[in-house]
């Protein structure tokens, strides 16, 4: 779908149907049909729309003999796919009168501009545009990273009472949205550098000071996607952790069982042989049998329960010695 702005000053951004100078042609949610339009009636490249349609495409700038091209990664929301949180790329076409942005998808920074929420925001500035273009989606970073930090804890707060495989697929998923978040942010910062060298789009000394701040908010996102998923990191390890020793815990008590059963089925396996065996001819000896077998099963456990009292008790003993020392 292909939407064109201009600038109205009462009302803010307004939708007309022709192109005209210092517009904005917003594309999104993009088909064959308006991929066709944007080359053959902006006279946008293919290799660039194809580029910008690449989910994997990285940020970057260059120079065509029409028109200036910026590729910068986003932040999308969708609850519906398998990972909510991801990042895809955002096209930006500055020609001499218009400005072109292209994207697979909505995303909040774009929203955002659209719905007038950045102070001082014009169409009719191209640099300002773009850095304000670029600051709004590093804050989008910054307001989806604290979004995923929530989800995390109250994850965390589930498999503390009951580890189940659901609550560790979500973590996964945070997981995969911190590496594509913290992989985007990094592309971007190199874009930002490119823009504060290049001679291709020229910033005004208020503008520079704006760029300035859209890199500091870029590394902070950058930290706190670092911080946040090293976190996540040790909670999932610290959680296989207590998945594998829970189930130590229950092999060892199944071991303790095995056991403690094999006594009783040793002596009754000798008296189900066919052969002469001490002491069966005593009348009613096959309870005898019986009642001698769960006893040897219960010292058996008696015997096994104290040896592993002793082990406790001599891991303590060896712990307190290590923190005197």
């Amino acid at each position: 779908m292909i939407k064109i702005r201009v600038q109205s000053d009462d009302k803010g951004l307004a939708e007309v149907e022709a192109v005209s100078k210092g517009c904005w042609v917003d594309a999104r949610n993009l088909g064959k049909e308006d991929l066709f339009r944007l080359e053959s009636e902006f006279g946008i490249a293919g290799e660039l729309l194809t580029d910008v349609m690449d989910a994997d495409e990285q940020a970057r700038i260059e120079k065509e003999d029409e028109y200036t091209a910026i590729i910068v990664r986003l932040p999308v929301y969708d609850e519906s796919n398998e990972v909510p949180f991801y990042t895809l790329p955002l096209g930006i076409v500055l020609f001499s009168d218009k400005i072109v942005t292209i994207c697979q998808r909505s995303s909040d920074a774009l929203e955002d501009v659209l719905r007038n929420r950045i102070r001082g925001f014009s169409i009719k500035n191209k640099s300002a545009f773009v850095l304000n273009l670029l600051g709004r989606g590093a804050f989008t970073f910054l307001k989806y990273l604290k979004e995923l930090n929530k989800r995390t804890n109250i994850i965390k707060n589930e498999l503390q009472k009951s580890i189940k495989n659901n609550e560790l697929i979500q973590l996964l998923s945070i997981q995969k949205s911190l590496v594509f978040f913290t992989t985007s942010i990094k592309s971007n910062e190199l874009l930002l550098e490119k823009l504060q060298k290049s001679p291709l789009i020229r910033f005004k000394e208020d503008e520079k000071e704006l760029l300035e701040d859209v890199v500091v908010e870029n590394r902070q996102a950058i930290e706190m996607a670092n911080i946040y998923s090293s976190i996540l990191t040790g909670t999932m390890d610290a959680f296989a952790s207590v998945i594998s020793n829970n189930l130590n815990i229950v092999m060892k008590r199944l071991t303790i069982v095995s056991i403690v059963l094999m006594i009783p089925t040793l002596i009754f396996s000798l008296y189900g042989m066919n052969v002469n065996l001490p002491l069966t001819d005593i009348p009613g000896i096959g309870g005898g049998i019986i009642l001698f077998s769960l006893l040897a099963a219960i010292m058996g456990a008696i015997l096994l329960n104290v040896d592993r009292k002793k082990r406790a008790k001599a891991l303590k003993v060896i712990r307190r010695k290590r923190e005197k020392k």
